[in-house]
């Protein structure tokens, strides 16, 4: 949201890096060895109920984000 680019701690590699709220992230990059492009994503929650339920609200938000950009 502000553009900030910090430092991960990670490789150099060629991904993309998000940080979001709640200590939730997504990661985009490239298939090494295939024409396509591949989404990570993670969360934390204060049980298994709460984290599943960030994690199907997060991974409808990029599925949706994708089909916006087909």
């Amino acid at each position: 949201e502000t553009g900030e680019v910090t430092a991960t701690g990670l490789p150099s590699s060629n991904v993309l890096y998000y940080d979001l709220t709640d200590d939730a992230w997504v990661c985009v990059r490239p298939s090494g060895t295939e024409p396509k492009v591949k989404f990570y994503y993670g969360i934390k929650g204060t049980s298994l109920d709460d984290a599943d339920k960030k994690s199907a609200d997060l991974g409808d938000a990029v599925i949706a984000m994708i089909n916006a950009m087909l």
